[in-house]
């Protein structure tokens, strides 16, 4: 009996595949696409991200007793405990008009960058569930969460103009100028958020080194000392001296700093403050959104 060879099917060219594909609407499943379609697809998403950072935001304290007065409470201790350890104890107060609006404002406003950039750095992986069941921009998740610190800080804000009242601080016009401080503040975070978003994406092992990291940068950004005062009575590297003047969380606390307290004079800014500020937030929003969007299809995936 004889026996016939069979030739194998002939292989398609990749070329023509692709064609093919193409000549019938095919793409690639989670292809990144351009950058401006990106955007459209995010503003097409406006209502989810709103939604997403409100639902967040109410389920936070959900579980305890006191519910959402935590948003408030939390930076109100904080602040009593460095008050005591670095106010009374190390006399950081010593040659600071109105200490206490001072340390609590610089609490209140640190805790808004920090918050956001924690909740940013799990946006991907503490979401990782969502991310692989459905398709939309991953950007959504941390400009949401960051959303959602803004949100939390109007509570705050509440309670800091209480306080400055409570310690004889009056409101006036140079109030108005927390408005651009703030709006900054949030284009910065938002985009370092989006920044620690896609690095914790591949390496989650980052977000359990952010808070010895944020711990830094919080005790180098005057939360509870005063810059002016540090660069004024030490005698500093020009590059350290540099460094403390831009650090951008120490930009941004002294600006609102001086559009809330009197006390707090344009003397004690950094010089071109307004330009600096607006550099960081330019700087980290549109490159951590670009750096974030480079990586869209790589998330969830592995």
């Amino acid at each position: 009996m004889s026996t016939q060879t069979l030739a194998p099917p002939p292989v398609e060219d990749h070329q023509d595949l692709r064609a093919l594909a193409l000549r019938h609407g095919l793409s690639v499943s989670g292809a990144r696409p351009s950058l401006p379609e990106y955007v459209r697809q995010l503003w097409s998403r406006r209502h989810f991200i709103t939604a997403f950072a409100t639902a967040r935001l109410t389920a936070q304290y959900s579980q305890a007793r006191l519910g959402q007065v935590w948003q408030v409470m939390t930076p109100l201790l904080n602040a009593a405990v460095y008050y005591f350890i670095f106010g009374v104890l190390m006399n950081t107060k010593a040659g600071v008009p109105d200490f206490v609006p001072f340390l609590v404002t610089g609490v209140f406003i640190w805790t808004f960058t920090s918050s956001s950039i924690t909740a940013g750095t799990r946006a991907i992986s503490g979401n990782i569930g969502l991310v692989r069941a459905l398709h939309f921009p991953r950007a959504s998740l941390p400009i949401s969460l960051a959303l959602q610190q803004l949100q939390q800080l109007v509570f705050s804000l509440c309670a800091l103009v209480i306080i400055l009242f409570c310690f004889g601080v009056t409101p006036g016009w140079s109030w108005l100028l927390a408005v651009p401080a703030l709006f900054l503040q949030s284009l910065f975070n938002t985009g370092v958020s989006l920044v620690m978003a896609r690095l914790a994406a591949r390496t989650p092992d980052i977000a359990q080194l952010m808070p010895f990291l944020l711990r830094t940068w919080m005790y180098v950004s005057g939360v509870m000392w005063s810059v002016e005062h540090v660069l004024a009575n030490n005698h500093l590297p020009h590059a350290v001296l540099l460094a403390l003047e831009c650090n951008p969380a120490a930009v941004y606390i002294d600006l609102v700093r001086f559009a809330l307290i009197d006390s707090f004079t344009s003397a004690q800014l950094p010089p071109h403050v307004w330009a600096v500020a607006t550099g960081w937030a330019l700087l980290a929003a549109v490159g951590g959104f670009i750096w974030f969007w480079k990586a869209e299809e790589t998330y969830g995936r592995g």
